[in-house]
């Protein structure tokens, strides 16, 4: 197997091979990676890692149903969260690193609102990373759950002890749309 180095930009920074760890060390997807940064082309053809690839498979995520309570502003923690994106008809999703009210512990997440009249089912993938300097510090995958109509679901990777002077930020995806990278907290 060819190890390609992924030196695309993400977010204004560098992303190399080591830091991003197992995702970009991947048969096929590699090297669309690859192509996709030297044509330019969008980030979202490039799926999250799953068992079936090389490498370790993720760790498992958790998936927290929410209802009709917003999930951000429902929590006492600090969520810094990259734009919404819409995922399919009537369903939103995007990706945020947390910090909890103490300041020392972190975690990333990918929240998902349901706005449609029946249930919507999909898995999520996030990872998460030391900001400066870049550095991997996990993946989490939730398995295909159901999101209740008229609802708020949340998939959250294990939380890490991290002092607030240490940044992290998050890349994520619903199925295999990209749903770009959380801003610093």
């Amino acid at each position: 197997m060819v190890t390609l180095d992924d030196t695309s930009t993400v977010n204004s920074r560098k992303r190399t091979t080591a830091a991003a760890g197992r995702r970009d060390r991947r048969t096929g997807a590699g090297s669309l990676l690859a192509i996709t940064a030297v044509l330019g082309l969008s980030l979202a053809t490039a799926g999250p890692a799953t068992a079936t690839e090389t490498g370790p498979a993720a760790d498992a995520g958790t998936w927290r149903a929410y209802g009709n309570t917003n999930p951000i502003t429902s929590s006492s923690a600090t969520w810094a969260c990259a734009g919404s994106k819409t995922v399919a008809d009537s369903v939103i999703a995007q990706v945020c690193a947390i910090r909890s009210a103490t300041g020392g512990s972190v975690q990333a997440a990918v929240i998902v609102r349901n706005n449609r009249s029946s249930l919507y089912s999909t898995n999520a993938y996030v990872e998460l990373y030391n900001a400066t300097p870049s550095s991997f510090l996990g993946g989490w995958e939730c398995t295909s759950s159901g999101i209740g109509p008229k609802s708020w679901s949340v998939c959250f990777g294990k939380t890490l002890s991290k002092p607030s002077s240490v940044k992290v930020d998050a890349p994520g995806w619903i199925k295999t749309t990209y749903l770009g990278w959380s801003p610093s907290i």
